[in-house]
């Protein structure tokens, strides 16, 4: 008895049907390791470091300045030429004046010719005068109706002499305010921009003119009191001072954690058992670094060997080493 087979052409679309189905799945397979290679190949963007951010602030300060000085510039010689312009005002209106009288009085000569005609006036003189004085005076009067024309011609000269003067002030002007307006409108695009930069400093970061750019302070009472202190750098040493405008070393301390919302006596001593002991191996900014056995001096300790502290009189508010005098040790207020 025969033995059943499947036809030929069922066996001819059921191989290649499997095949495709085991390619479909290497290359599914081969895309989502292709995938997960390249999301492992791109790096994750890094946030730039606090010396990137201070050389771009840099790089965008070199544009400022420059657009400063030539605002400035452009407001001086606004300032010179208005000046001008007020000045050369002055002058013109005596001179409209002049010429509006004078044009009244070429109005009214006008006027009364027209109405009456020149003649009456030859009239008058050939009645009311002896023939020989006659040529003489109608040669006078000629003279003086010729000095009034250039009379009047000087006054009209120097008016639009002035005039034009003026129209060139104003143009300047016009010009000047434009570009103090472009100037302000880049300095303000160029500030923004410096802003938005020092806005994305680190909050960790602290950086005050006077002192160093401090990093790594974590503490958000440590970062008031390191920009108060800095803040008070070139302050005058006054004993038993404790601000805002002149200190003693605890005086300092003291000034500068208030601001932060805590409270230090005015005492080496008393502070040194105000705060927690810390080795100085754990120093971070913002610590307290005590001085001598007897802990008769304090400062406000900055990281990298460093602290704002005020010396003593003579020395205002600054930054030094720690290691120029004998450290007794740490304190972190809480």
């Amino acid at each position: 008895m025969p033995v059943a087979t499947m036809p030929p052409h069922r066996h001819a679309q059921g191989r290649p049907s499997g095949l495709r189905r085991v390619a479909r799945r290497l290359l599914t397979l081969v895309a989502a390791v292709a995938v997960g290679a390249g999301m492992f190949a791109v790096p994750a963007h890094a946030a730039p470091t606090p010396e990137e951010i201070e050389a771009a602030i840099d790089k965008q300060w070199e544009q400022l300045e420059p657009t400063i000085e030539q605002y400035n510039k452009v407001r001086a010689q606004l300032k010179v030429n208005r000046k001008k312009s007020a000045e050369l005002e002055k002058k013109i209106q005596p001179l409209a004046l002049q010429t509006e009288l004078a044009m009244n009085r070429v109005g009214d000569l006008a006027s009364r010719y027209y109405m009456t005609g020149p003649s009456q006036d030859v009239s008058a003189l050939l009645v009311s005068v002896k023939p020989g004085t006659l040529t003489e005076q109608l040669t006078i009067l000629d003279r003086l109706a010729s000095q009034e024309r250039k009379e009047l011609q000087v006054v009209i000269d120097a008016r639009k002499k002035y005039d034009g003067e003026k129209q060139k002030l104003d143009a300047l002007i016009a010009a000047e305010v434009k570009q103090e307006k472009e100037l302000a409108a880049k300095k303000s695009q160029i500030n923004a921009e410096i802003k938005r930069l020092q806005a994305s400093m680190p909050k960790t970061v602290v950086k005050v003119a006077g002192c160093p750019t401090i990093k790594g302070v974590v503490s958000t009472a440590a970062q008031t009191a390191i920009r108060v202190a800095c803040q008070q750098v070139g302050d005058p040493y006054v004993w038993g001072a404790d601000g805002p405008d002149s200190f003693d070393c605890s005086g300092l301390t003291q000034y500068a954690y208030k601001a932060a919302g805590i409270s230090l006596t005015h005492h080496t001593g008393a502070q040194w058992n105000e705060g927690k002991s810390i080795p100085r191996s754990e120093a971070r900014p913002g610590d307290l670094v005590f001085f001598f056995s007897d802990l008769h001096h304090v400062g406000l300790y900055l990281g990298n060997g460093l602290m704002v502290h005020a010396p003593r009189t003579g020395k205002p508010v600054q930054v030094a080493s720690i290691d120029y005098m004998p450290v007794a040790g740490f304190r972190r207020p809480n």
